[in-house]
């Protein structure tokens, strides 16, 4: 038997704009409005970047609790997982502000890639070792963020080591410029590569979105969409929210017959507290 669903959606990023499609959110009332209507939908995770007013990117404590609190007060039971990746560039002081929030769940980036042209994404294992150890000492729920099977050995290790605790969760993000593409055949690699007992949810970048919310429907993972990871509804036709993509995962999720997870399920299926 399968567990349900969970749906976590990515409703903003750090580096995709209004230019790209005017349906991204900058503002705390554009956040809570997609946040909420991306529940209503059937997301149980929202992954939360935080950006000023003019769409800058920022790890800010200040203004992540804000919109933090803003959404909270209007979906209570919903889990906001914050990210400490930031945008390219930040150290890791600058990255690890928000967990400061204390909030419910953040991502931990698992290994270093090139992120298109001169950008390069940076984790040391002395990072990932600051991130988890801070995220340990505050009751963080992590979410191990793979781009590639390498990723997936640096957590192994650690997991060695009791850095990184049970219980595991992935999310393997496939389809980034200098990272794996997101075929078939990665996904499978990567499933196949992480401890028995963890758990995983796939995030397909630009067209693979859909294709790989399916396999990992299929397989019995779990699923990340939302205007952070691909800003199209189908080929060349703009997403009018977050919501559309949601609800797209929610109808292939029905051909297999998966039910969609709650809140305080995905909470269960975690291992995390209610």
């Amino acid at each position: 038997m399968m567990d349900k669903l969970i749906i976590t959606c990515a409703i903003s990023g750090a580096e995709v704009t209004k230019d790209h499609n005017p349906a991204v959110p900058y503002t705390v009332e554009e956040m809570v409005e997609e946040a909420y209507q991306a529940y209503q939908a059937g997301a149980s995770i929202i992954h939360l970047h935080a950006r000023y007013d003019d769409g800058r990117p920022t790890q800010n404590k200040e203004r992540y609790a804000e919109i933090y609190n803003a959404i909270k007060e209007k979906c209570p039971d919903l889990i906001i997982q914050v990210s400490t990746g930031g945008a390219v560039g930040m150290s890791r002081e600058e990255r690890a502000d928000v967990l400061n929030i204390k909030p419910e769940m953040a991502t931990l980036d698992c290994g270093t890639l090139n992120f298109g042209g001169d950008e390069i994404f940076v984790n040391t294992e002395n990072d990932i070792i600051f991130f988890a150890q801070k995220m340990n000492d505050l009751n963080v729920k992590y979410e191990m963020e793979c781009f590639e099977k390498g990723h997936i050995d640096m957590t192994k290790r650690l997991i060695k080591k009791g850095i990184i605790k049970n219980p595991l969760h992935y999310s393997f993000v496939l389809g980034v410029i200098g990272a794996m593409t997101g075929e078939e055949r990665d996904f499978i690699f990567l499933k196949d590569s992480i401890p028995q007992d963890a758990t995983y949810s796939v995030a397909g970048i630009g067209r693979y979105e859909f294709s790989l919310a399916e396999l990992s429907i299929k397989h019995g993972g779990h699923v990340r969409v939302g205007l952070e990871d691909n800003i199209y509804i189908e080929k060349g036709v703009l997403a009018k929210s977050n919501r559309e993509l949601v609800e797209k995962v929610c109808e292939i999720a029905k051909k297999y017959n998966r039910e969609i997870a709650t809140p305080n399920e995905t909470r269960n299926i975690l291992g995390m507290k209610v």
